[in-house]
Formats: C-alpha cells, structure tokens, sequence
C-alpha cells in the first residue's frame, strides 16, 4: 500500500516540474491545478490505506473474538466429557462393588448348602450307626 501514494506523489511532483518550465498565465493555473490534483490523490490515498489499515484491524478483531469463542466452546467440551468420565468411572467402580458382593453372597450360599449337605449326610450316618448298634 505505500506504494501507490509514493508513486502518485513522485508522478504529482514530475508533472509539477514539467509545468513549471511553462511561462505565462495558463501555466501558473496550470500549476496550480496540478498541485491540487496532487494533494487530492495524497489525500485519497491515505485514505485508502487508513481504510484498509482498519479494515485489517476489524478483521484481525474478529478473528481474535471467534478464536476466543472456539476456546471457550472447547474448555466446556473438555469439560462435560471430564465430568462424564468420571461419572462412569465412578459408576464402574460401584458395580464391581456390587458383583464382587454378589458374588461372595453367591459363594457364601454354596457354601452354606455344602455344610447343610455335609450336616445330612452326618446326621444320616450317625443313625445308620445307632441303628447299627442296636
């Protein structure tokens, strides 16, 4: 962009010489109106590069702004799936509690009917042998 008004201003300044080697009348309005041609390109271009400076700046903004949303919008993401996470690890954890609970109730009932069973079987040879012995 600096360029452009470096070009219009040493192509403003060339004309300006150009008409200043004219004599006369003519060529002092000439000159005149060469020097207002070139402070209005000036102007515009500086304009122009005012414009395209903020509009740079504008854009850079909002692009900062959706960058910062985005990392909002991830820091939550990251956030719910931590806390799922640990709900179901939490969750995992109780029903290993609890099937390493059923299972020693499933283990403590066959050993129950073992012993019930054992206490029959003796129950029933004792008789045998008391009948045995009579």
């Amino acid at each position: 962009m600096t360029i452009r008004p470096l070009t219009t201003s040493l192509l403003a300044a060339s004309l300006l010489l150009g008409l200043a080697a004219c004599k006369g009348p003519e060529a002092e309005q000439a000159r005149q109106d060469a020097a207002q041609a070139a402070d209005s390109a000036n102007a515009a271009a500086r304009e122009a590069v005012d414009q395209a400076a903020a509009s740079t700046r504008n854009a850079a903004d909002d692009a900062a702004a959706a960058s910062e949303r985005a990392a909002a919008d991830t820091q939550q993401a990251l956030d719910r799936a931590a806390a799922a996470t640990s709900e179901a690890a939490g969750e995992a954890k109780t029903a290993a509690k609890d099937a390493g609970a059923h299972a020693s109730d499933a283990t403590a009932d066959a050993a129950q009917k073992v012993a019930d069973k054992a206490r029959d079987v003796a129950d029933e040879a004792k008789k045998n042998a008391d009948e045995a012995k009579h």
